[in-house]
């Protein structure tokens, strides 16, 4: 880092006792950079790190169990499955290997297997070999940040599981469950589960464990998701998180305009791309702002969560490798340290009430040290 006032601040709780930190939440469970998304481990070392909120994104299997995973297809990359013949064969798109003409390819999705071959899969560290002549090769292709040392079949979950693990973590802890939109690979209704079912089954998850919906930090991308919990279990759908990620100056503008649309609904939380919320400005525009998106938010009367930080590998190569979380500061990034000025401004410009991260200390750290609090659920009615 640059010397200044955040430096100094920063240094300043090196032994400064550390706690559990609500304004932490780990993404797919908080330990992503070395261990494999998704998984009871991420989960675990999210935990261990601080995390306060835990994430597990809901998919759901060929015969509708809700199961922890961050794309309905997305076996094929995050799992073995294509090294159990008898679960490959089912896969939507069977693996076929790289050629003159063509990347290996596969798809494989929840859709595809039951909830029992499901729990059956090894969880490893996303990634493929567009190379590969075989299926063992196309297991690689882990950003080098990242590691595969701990890649020894990492413990997939189901939704019932990820509930219990949450719960019984020392610490009061709590929980952000993604419903995920299903892609174009599994249309809606699928074999007769319409949208409104899987919403209705994601909330009932919790209902049935008998977790208090004051614990439950629901999101979502699709608006109409965040409306129906609104409407049909308002102590749930209150606390929901409306996720966006618009990325060209066409949909943002699109976006400003709707956002009082989603306050008048009654949606409290927008959670925005770290890209959406960080400008170039100051003289020059040398220096990371507040983005206008982010200002119209608070506007319109809504808190902000954000996400996702450390998902980026280091910042010196961000521009050359169009990394998505810095594409709109990218100019102004150049070294790891300026992960910290980020935080300070989402924090003391944007003011976001949490913040998803792959690597939870960091933001543990800054949080404690910053006396942070994360989001309060008595203020959303």
């Amino acid at each position: 880092m640059t010397e200044g006032p955040l430096k100094t601040k920063l240094q300043s709780c090196e032994n400064k006792p550390v706690s559990i930190n609500s304004f932490v939440i780990g993404h797919r469970g908080g330990g992503t950079l070395q261990f494999p998304e998704e998984t009871v481990q991420s989960e675990d070392a999210g935990a261990r790190m601080g995390a306060g909120i835990l994430e597990c994104d809901v998919s759901f299997t060929g015969d509708r169990g809700l199961v922890c995973r961050h794309s309905l297809c997305d076996l094929h990359t995050t799992t073995d499955i294509l090294l159990r013949p008898e679960l490959a064969k089912k896969c939507t798109v069977p693996f076929t290997p790289a050629n003159a003409t063509s990347a290996a390819n596969a798809l494989c999705c929840t859709s595809d297997i039951t909830i029992a071959e499901y729990s059956s899969l090894c969880g490893k560290q996303d990634g493929f070999n567009a190379s590969a002549l075989t299926v063992k090769d196309y297991q690689s292709g882990t950003p080098n940040w990242r590691t595969e040392l701990y890649d020894t079949c990492g413990k997939v979950m189901t939704l019932n599981e990820y509930i219990d693990l949450v719960d019984a973590y020392p610490g009061y802890r709590n929980f952000t469950p993604e419903l995920k939109t299903p892609p174009a690979q599994v249309p809606m209704p699928f074999k007769g589960y319409t949208q409104q079912q899987y919403a209705q089954d994601f909330v009932d998850a919790f209902r049935n464990k008998n977790i208090d919906f004051s614990r439950v930090w629901p999101q979502s991308f699709l608006y109409d998701d965040v409306v129906f919990w609104l409407q049909h279990d308002h102590a749930f759908g209150k606390q929901a998180v409306y996720l966006q990620e618009f990325d060209t100056p066409a949909d943002l503008a699109a976006g400003m305009k709707n956002l009082s649309i989603a306050r008048a609904a009654g949606v409290n939380i927008i959670g925005p791309s770290l890209p959406m919320l960080l400008s170039p400005g100051g003289p020059d525009n040398k220096t990371i702002v507040e983005s206008e998106y982010s200002k119209a938010i608070k506007a319109n009367g809504m808190d902000i969560i954000a996400w996702t930080y450390e998902r980026s590998g280091p910042l010196a190569t961000v521009k050359s490798r169009d990394e998505y979380y810095f594409e709109s500061i990218a100019n102004l990034t150049h070294y790891d340290g300026q992960y910290f000025d980020v935080l300070d401004v989402l924090v003391n410009q944007i003011g976001i009430k949490a913040l998803f991260t792959d690597w939870a200390s960091t933001v543990t750290y800054f949080a404690n040290c910053f006396g942070l609090k994360g989001p309060d659920a008595s203020k959303y009615k």
